[in-house]
This record gives structure tokens, C-alpha cells and sequence, in this order.
């Protein structure tokens, strides 16, 4: 039997090297399997291996008792969702586990169904309460397709509850930042944290920046870009750069922007293009796993028109302070 079970795991990882797994999102969603039985492991992994939720797959993590799961616990520190059982090197394993990743770890964005063969062994009321589990199954009750939503449904909340936590975080960076929102030196903090929380909010891929033109020129070609905040693959780009600095298709879109002075957008990306009065060009670039809605648009190009807003404001105040230190007067 386990010389069977090891080749089915062994098909089955082939199996998510496929043509097909390698074309969904980068970062999968990752699930923690704990359990002694190995054949619980083979028969998840083989209910779950077309699983995709926000164009994200999924990448399932074995453990086979608590002990091994605190390890592979604290080398990832991403897992979405663990699968766990109750009895394994001891009668009450998983439930010394889940109070160790609430209680020691401190996380409590992880979801955590417990799977059970021995319902009596752990009660389910008491369990819920005592524990902080997020969902109660027995191993009998869970067929494929309610495995699949269990997860699905466990997956979706994490989600949610990740972009909350990335949004707060990026909400103190803010107000962290606008205590001295004037200052030169304090602007660069703030653009990085509004656009961490709105790729929270919104659920963006990473891919995002913050660009202000620096001077209007004839050609868009030539124009000087200055970087005021990125993330994903565009974090190494800073200071000023020219649209030939991205790869063609990324350059190629911004000048559309510059051309046009409109937005850019299509399916899974939006280029959104702001000129305030005093004449300054700011684009904000962002991608997302999925096409934008009307308040995604919405909150893109307010976004937009606050920063660049804010950014001449810091200006004027400069040109205020520089004035006022001419004539050592002030008037």
C-alpha cells in the first residue's frame, strides 16, 4: 500500500509541473496537510490539483505530526490554510499545534480546519471555542467536492483578511508619514504606503508604480520619468528614467498615456494619467489577476489626482520658504 501511495504522490507532483499549472499566477496559494496517514495526503492532493482561486494555484505542503508541521511552519510564513488532524504522535497533536501558531507564532490570519476521524476525541463545540479553529470537519463528511469548497471558502477569508491586514499596515505608513507631509524627505513614505494599501484594497498583482513627469518635452520618447514609489517587478527602478527604460510592452503603454494625456488601460492593467493646474503629468501604473471594476477605476484616478495634488502643494510651500529666505525678512 505506502509503495502505492508514493507513486500516486509522485504522479500527481509531476502532474503540477504541467503546461497548464506553469501558466497560472506566480505565488500559489500555499495549503499545510497535516495528518499520519499518508493515504489522507495522496487523496487531498488528488482532489485538489486543478484547485485555482484568483488565478492562483495551489501548492500543497505535507507534514505527517505536529512536530514536523512547527518546523515547516516557521520556514513558511505565508501558508493560507492547514488541514488538520487531531490524533497523530499524541491523542490531542493538532490541538497543541493550533494553540502553538495562535498563541507562540502569533498568527492569526492562517485558517485552520480541523479534519477529524475521531469526532469523540475532540468535541467540536469545545474545540471551536478553546482554539481558535476556523472550521470543524470529519474525515467521513468530506467528499471531494465538499473538500473543494472547504478549502475554497477558507482560502477566500484569508484573502480578505491578508488585504485588511496589508491595508492597515499601509494606513500607519500614511498617517506616519503625514505628520510631515510637507517635508520633502517624509514624501516618499507616503507615496510607498498609499500604494501598498491600495494594491491591498484592490487586490493587485504587485506590479505597480507612482510616475511624475519632470518637465513637458515634445516627445514623449524623450520625456524624463521621476519614480515616486514602485513595487513588484518595478521595485529596482528609482530616480529618473526614461519609458525605454521598462521592457517594450510597459514603455509602450506609459507613452500612450503621455501622448494621448488620457488613461491606458485593457484587460489586466491600467495606466492612469492626471495633469494638475500647475501642469504636473502623473501616471500611476498598476496590474491586477483580474479585470478592474467601476469603484477599482474610481479609486485608481482619485489616487492619482490626491498625490499629484499633494505633490504641488509640497512645491509651493518650497518655493514659499525659499522665497521668504532671499531678503532674511520673510516679506
Amino acid at each position: 500500500m505506502d509503495k502505492s501511495v508514493s507513486q500516486e504522490n509522485d504522479k500527481l507532483q509531476l502532474a503540477a509541473d504541467s503546461p497548464a499549472a506553469s501558466s497560472r499566477h506566480s505565488d500559489p496559494w500555499k495549503l499545510l496537510v497535516v495528518d499520519d496517514e499518508k493515504v489522507v495526503h495522496s487523496v487531498t492532493r488528488l482532489a485538489l490539483e486543478d484547485f485555482e482561486l484568483g488565478g492562483r494555484g495551489l501548492q500543497m505542503i505535507s507534514a505527517y505530526s505536529a512536530a514536523e508541521a512547527q518546523t515547516l511552519l516557521q520556514q513558511h510564513d505565508d501558508i493560507a490554510v492547514i488541514l488538520l488532524d487531531v490524533v497523530m504522535e499524541t491523542d490531542h497533536a493538532g490541538l497543541e499545534l493550533a494553540r502553538y501558531i495562535r498563541e507562540e507564532l502569533g498568527n492569526n490570519l492562517v485558517r485552520i480546519i480541523l479534519r477529524t476521524g475521531q469526532a469523540g476525541q475532540a468535541p467540536e463545540h469545545e474545540v471551536i471555542t478553546r482554539y481558535d479553529i476556523n472550521d470543524y470537519k470529519e474525515k467521513t463528511e468530506l467528499t471531494r467536492q465538499k473538500l473543494f469548497s472547504t478549502v475554497y471558502t477558507a482560502l477566500r477569508s484569508f484573502r480578505d483578511l491578508s488585504a485588511l491586514d496589508n491595508n492597515r499596515r499601509g494606513l500607519l505608513r500614511v498617517i506616519e508619514a503625514s505628520a510631515a507631509i510637507f517635508e520633502r524627505r517624509q514624501m516618499h513614505a507616503f507615496y510607498d504606503g498609499v500604494l501598498e494599501q491600495m494594491i491591498a484594497l484592490l487586490y493587485l498583482n504587485r506590479d505597480a508604480m507612482l510616475i511624475r513627469a519632470s518637465g513637458i518635452v515634445a516627445e514623449a520618447r524623450e520625456r524624463k520619468l521621476q519614480i515616486l514609489a514602485s513595487a513588484g517587478k518595478f521595485t529596482n527602478f528609482e530616480g529618473e528614467v526614461s519609458c525605454d527604460a521598462f521592457d517594450q510592452l510597459t514603455g509602450e503603454r506609459l507613452r500612450i498615456a503621455f501622448e494621448n494625456k488620457s488613461n491606458n488601460y485593457g484587460d489586466n492593467y491600467w495606466v492612469s494619467y492626471y495633469q494638475t493646474q500647475a501642469g504636473t503629468e502623473q501616471l500611476l501604473y498598476v496590474s491586477a489577476r483580474d479585470n478592474f471594476s467601476v469603484p477599482d477605476i474610481q479609486m485608481i484616478e482619485l489616487f492619482v489626482r490626491n498625490v499629484a495634488i499633494a505633490h504641488d502643494n509640497v512645491e509651493l510651500i518650497d518655493s514659499l520658504r525659499d522665497g521668504k529666505g532671499d531678503d532674511g525678512s520673510g516679506r
